[in-house]
């Protein structure tokens, strides 16, 4: 990293910052970590004991923190490509293309790291947790995004979220597309909510009550609509009575789907979404101790999303190997994964993450301006 590269990033580290999605993300990154160190084991196995219904909650329903990611992504989402909710979008397939290049190649130097790992772990252990030798196809499947739909196993804990959260933007982008190609010259102010709020109950009401359909998009499009609408519902340019209309748009399809089919995930969606709408666009100090290790924990948690597992992995299998296997030994085990799996992804965030960032792209601008060959 240049010294021009270590200031402009401090720079944007002292600016005021959103706090509250820093915090949120920062937390869901650590149940997902714990969840996968309890689901997984070995060392769980052995910890289970102590506190059994702790590590049944680890290795079960913590798994829904995942729908914190999906709202903030709609969020986000929202306030890159339509900030003020309207239809159009004046370049898709650069839009599509310049989010491929942020979250593939991180991705894919996470799932290298997954792939060489595993056989190492599988030295000292073998446990059903671990992924066959890796094939070509698997890798390029994965280089895709499109490792669950097209059947192969994933390589690491968490890779089908990247997959998801690619196809959940694409479908976000046709659908911006499409509105403006309806809208035409027309401001079409409310179309997008509109067409959001249809995705969001026929995505509650139908496809997310089959889990067959798990490796696509409109599964998870009710978690993600709901953070679309929590953008533009906070917008503070809307009156407030347009507010509440927004809101109330996304919160009665999702209630109604609860009425069906109650989803503890979903009903926490709706939970994270409301949270979103009330503080989402605050913006927190940088500085503090309390801000500043809230702020690099966001900052860093796509990176321990991607790299914990293959960490945890070699962890449980040192520990169970060189480590007496009674109960304390190997929580101290598991708390020695969580530590390493944070400090693995402070690591790749600065070391992999931040400068594939930069390059990257620079990358996609020479690509989307280089002239078609006749």
């Amino acid at each position: 990293m240049t010294a021009a590269a270590v200031v402009v990033q401090a720079d944007l580290e002292n600016r005021p910052q959103f706090g509250w999605i820093n915090g949120f993300k920062a937390g869901a990154a650590q149940l997902i970590v714990l969840h996968h160190l309890a689901f997984y084991g070995p060392m769980s196995d052995y910890v289970r004991p102590l506190w059994p219904e702790l590590l049944d909650w680890l290795g079960g329903s913590a798994r829904i923190a995942v729908q914190v990611f999906l709202v903030i992504g709609g969020f986000l989402v929202a306030k890159s490509l339509s900030p003020a909710g309207r239809p159009g979008i004046a370049t898709p397939l650069q839009a599509v293309w310049r989010r491929y290049a942020k979250l593939a190649p991180p991705f894919l130097a996470a799932t290298l790291l997954a792939a060489v790992m595993t056989p190492v772990a599988g030295i000292w252990m073998l446990h059903d947790s671990m992924s066959a030798a890796v094939t070509l196809g698997q890798l390029s499947a994965h280089a895709l995004l499109l490792h669950g739909v097209l059947g192969y196993e994933s390589l690491s804990a968490g890779a089908w979220y990247v997959a998801i959260d690619f196809q959940l933007y694409l479908l976000t982008v046709s659908l911006l597309w499409l509105g403006g190609r309806l809208a035409g010259q027309r401001r079409g102010h409310w179309l997008m909510p509109l067409a959001v709020t249809v995705g969001i109950a026929f995505s509650l009401l139908y496809f997310n009550l089959d889990a067959g359909w798990d490796n696509w998009a409109p599964y998870f499009f009710g978690s993600y609509g709901l953070g679309l609408m929590a953008w533009w519902a906070s917008d503070p340019a809307r009156k407030s009575g347009a507010m509440s209309v927004l809101m109330a748009m996304a919160a009665v399809p999702v209630l109604l789907a609860l009425a069906v089919d109650y989803r503890s995930r979903i009903a926490l969606a709706l939970i994270v979404a409301c949270a979103l709408f009330l503080f989402g666009r605050a913006r927190t100090p940088a500085q503090g101790r309390a801000w500043s290790v809230i702020n690099a924990l966001g900052r860093i948690s796509y990176a321990v999303f991607l790299v914990h597992f293959p960490v945890s992995l070699l962890v449980n299998a040192l520990f169970i190997s060189y480590v007496p296997l009674e109960p304390e030994w190997q929580a101290l085990g598991m708390l020695t994964a969580w530590v390493a799996s944070l400090a693995a992804g402070a690591a790749f965030h600065r070391w992999v993450e931040v400068p594939l960032g930069r390059v990257m792209p620079l990358l996609v601008g020479k690509a989307l301006v280089r002239p078609i060959s006749a």
